[in-house]
């Protein structure tokens, strides 16, 4: 039956007037345009045609006009957040917010706007992106086409369109005048997320030593051994905060495992709600060319994660490191260094920065930056990394040395089977920082990390490592380089099969296509499956033979249960271990009564009482959820029986040590916060935990912490927004969930969630109905086929333009 505009659908067009566009409530499939004179013919002409929950479905007859009507959609859903992404591109945090206040992405980068813009404006005067956009290590004409109409189809919504969200309602820098250049300068931004980014603050303020400065570490006694570092502190310095748990989980059955006897993918994102990395959903169709779904990131004209007819793919944050640290010898304090090829000087880069002045208008800021051949002087004391008497840091960022990522993501999306998927990712030798898992049609499985590593093999680290680059390495499985050797015998190697010198190519990178499945959630690609160990790959991309997360094994464990039970892997079993909330940390602490043992003897017998009737879940509706949350917290570093074993690697460690002082201590010292804190100990999970980012009412929500607990539905608190009050509001974790199976007759069964809403503004019906959806444990039925569009379409937009 032909539906009739819902009344969310009407609010929603009431809420956003279109100007100079034809809106259709319920229009079959689109017409063509009528051709203008000309004088006046348009260069992109695209429909855009809203389902259920606003979700666009954008169709168009090339890839310029594909991008045209992606952005106006992308505008449409998330224009606050896509004009700040913009102005952070052109270097103007400072003129528009002011320079002191902070800039954080959510994920690594947190830093003044100042020295968010000193960076940007030196990486714009240097003209990064303008030079690889005209290099072989640039993007490729459709990339530009779809870029191009993206910025236009942006700008066409600035123009057109009346801004309501009161995020960013009347700002000064809401003009039509994106640029491409502006938007390929975003894109570079975001490649460096796990690189370069990390280190803003630290490349903007290095300076070399002075009389009052002499550069030493903040510690005195620069740490000389692994065992006087802190590792976790050190982690959280390189971009890897526990606190800011990006990640994700994705799991891949093939043909063998599967009722259909084809592939299902389960992907889901752990990554910010708000921000930056906000992902939006979209659907991108060139009739009989290219037909792609999915999610993208604010920002991004292709789709990052989802599916066509034939393969679909998820995405994980991978272990590998983007980058190596050189460190160079001085020749006495100051920017002079030794190099084999005699003395050289360090480049001081002089950057000017229009800032706005606390009493209004505006002035000009010098900061300065430093570089070698290399990249980015970093003075880094807490990552060991300090501008010293003796020596100085700089960066070497593979991910700065390419503009490779919407190539690799569009032509994912021609894909006709995982192994063609692997293969048009290697062309593109974009994929900046994460794995992909991936399942097809015909029944295969992929898990790879094909993604952008610098080319470091073991033997080469082993020889060009300092010795506080070997610390690095021991504590972190980051090699710090010898800078004096950086452009002869320590420079990076080339390997032939890759997209360009520098990085490792894919017979050098991990993968493996199976029957059965594959999983990654965030873990090393060493044990995709129990039966596919993957070694012998350079310890830059990981560790091997290393211990799994809980979340790790719980991701396995899901599909290890479903099979040993004999049955096979269903549409709705693999879409139900998303919201079954299991909790792998309880199940294993749980065996033989450890854990009842380990409360026992606190003598807390009203929350032990709970904590024995506990159903061992993070659902809603779960009673004692928070007991063992605040428990996991306060464990000691080792509190098991049987340790790790790299023979059993899914089932160790194992057996909670009941009799352990400090285990006990830790239950009764939980308890007792929670008592402090006035927490029911029996209280409903999903009274205490809630969605809290910007406009969210009180949503309970099922899942919790993901490493340590090993909940496969992960959730942070990450400065939360909204609720602030609850006892875990949630802004990061679980965001565009998609479980999608590919049935017989060339049927897709493509289920998704986006967890926080398609709309940012918290004025829209589309703005928290998908947050209420997933706290209630439902999917939305994606339309994919024309069928299915025009079954759920709440209007159409068709667009015209130049």
């Amino acid at each position: 039956m032909r539906r009739t505009l819902s009344a969310s659908g009407l609010a929603l067009t009431l809420l956003l007037p279109l100007v100079g566009v034809t809106s259709e409530a319920a229009s079959a499939a689109p017409a063509p345009v009528a051709a203008p004179t000309a004088a006046a013919k348009p260069r992109y002409e695209a429909t855009v045609r809203f389902t259920e929950h606003g979700i666009p479905h954008i169709t168009a007859r090339d890839f310029g006009s594909l991008g045209y009507g992606s952005g106006y959609a992308a505008a449409e859903a998330s224009i606050c957040t896509l004009a700040d992404t913009l102005v952070t591109a052109r270097g103007q945090r400072s003129r528009w917010f002011g320079p002191s206040a902070r800039y954080d992405d959510q994920v690594t980068l947190e830093a003044s706007n100042l020295q968010v813009d000193a960076l940007v404006t030196d990486l714009r005067n240097r003209k990064v992106v303008e030079r690889l956009l005209r290099s072989k290590a640039g993007p490729g004409r459709e990339a530009k086409q779809l870029v191009r109409g993206y910025v236009a189809g942006i700008n066409r919504w600035v123009r057109t369109q009346r801004v309501t969200d009161p995020a960013c309602k009347g700002a000064g820098y809401l003009k039509p005048n994106a640029t491409t250049v502006d938007l390929w300068y975003g894109v570079y931004l975001a490649n460096l997320l796990a690189s370069t980014g990390v280190f803003v603050k630290e490349i903007v303020t290095a300076a070399p030593p002075s009389l009052t400065d002499p550069g030493l570490p903040e510690v005195p006694g620069l740490p000389l051994r692994a065992a006087d570092v802190d590792r976790e502190a050190l982690l959280r310095g390189l971009g890897r905060d526990p606190e800011r748990p990006f990640g994700s989980n994705a799991t891949a059955v093939g043909g063998s495992a599967t009722s259909t006897g084809r592939g299902m993918v389960l992907g889901n994102p752990h990554f910010p709600w708000q921000g930056r990395y906000r992902f939006t959903q979209q659907h991108l169709t060139i009739p009989g060319r290219y037909d792609v779904a999915g999610a993208s990131l604010i920002g991004s004209p292709a789709i990052n994660i989802g599916w066509n007819k034939n393969v679909a793919w998820s995405h994980t944050v991978s272990t590998a490191y983007r980058f190596t640290p050189y460190e160079y010898t001085t020749v006495g304090p100051g920017t002079r260094y030794l190099t084999t090829n005699g003395v050289r000087q360090a480049e001081r880069r002089v950057v000017k920065v229009r800032v706005r002045k606390p009493g209004g208008g505006l002035a000009t800021v010098t900061e300065d930056l430093y570089r070698t051949p290399q990249g980015y002087v970093s003075d880094s004391p807490a990552q060991l990394m300090p501008w010293g008497p003796a020596s100085f840091w700089a960066i070497r960022d593979a991910n700065a040395e390419h503009l490779r990522t919407i190539d690799s993501f569009l032509n994912m999306g021609k894909a006709t089977s995982a192994r063609d998927l692997l293969r048009r990712q290697d062309q593109g030798g974009g994929i900046p920082w994460v794995n992909t898992t991936a399942a097809d049609r015909q029944g295969n499985a992929l898990y790879a990390d094909h993604s952008v590593v610098p080319h470091v093999t073991n033997e080469l680290a082993q020889a060009c490592m300092t010795p506080v680059g070997r610390l690095l390495n021991q504590v972190a499985g980051l090699p710090g380089l010898d800078g004096t050797r950086a452009d002869g015998a320590c420079a990076w190697g080339a390997d032939a099969d890759a997209q360009r010198p520098g990085i490792l190519g894919p017979r050098n990178l991990p993968d493996v296509v199976r029957r059965d499945w594959v999983i990654n959630a965030n873990d090393s690609f060493w044990l995709p499956n129990p039966a596919s160990r993957l070694e012998g790959f350079p310890d830059i991309i990981g560790c091997e033979q290393c211990e799994r997360t809980m979340r790790t094994r719980m991701v396995s464990q899901y599909v290890i249960d479903r099979l040993a039970s004999r049955r096979k892997e269903t549409p709705a079993s693999l879409r139900g271990h998303q919201h079954a909330n299991r909790l792998r940390a309880a199940e294993v602490m749980r065996a033989d009564g450890a854990l009842d043992r380990v409360c026992a003897a606190t003598g807390e017998t009203a929350a032990c009482a709970v904590l024995r009737r506990w159903d061992g879940r993070s659902e809603r509706d779960s009673r004692g959820t928070h007991i063992f949350e605040e428990f996991v917290q306060r464990l000691p570093a080792n509190p098991w029986r049987v340790p790790f074993s790299a023979a059993d690697p899914l089932n160790t460690p194992r057996g909670l040590n009941d009799a352990d002082p400090a285990v006990v201590t830790a239950m009764r010292e939980a308890i007792a916060s929670l008592r402090a804190r006035r927490i029911p100990l029996n209280a409903r999970w999903g009274s205490l935990q809630v969605a809290a980012d910007r406009g969210s009412p009180r949503i309970g929500l099922g899942g919790g912490t993901g490493d340590s607990v090993g909940n496969a539905n992960a959730l942070a608190s990450y400065k939360p927004v909204q609720n602030r009050s609850a006892y875990r509001p949630i802004t990061y974790g679980s965001s565009h969930i998609q479980a999608i199976s590919f049935l017989d007759g060339g049927r897709v069964d493509a289920r998704t969630i986006l967890t926080y809403g398609q709309v940012e503004n918290p004025r829209s019906p589309f703005s928290k109905d998908q947050t209420r959806l997933f706290g209630a444990g439902r999917w939305v039925r994606f339309a994919f086929t024309e069928r299915e569009i025009r079954r759920d379409l709440l209007r159409s937009v068709r667009l015209r333009g130049r």
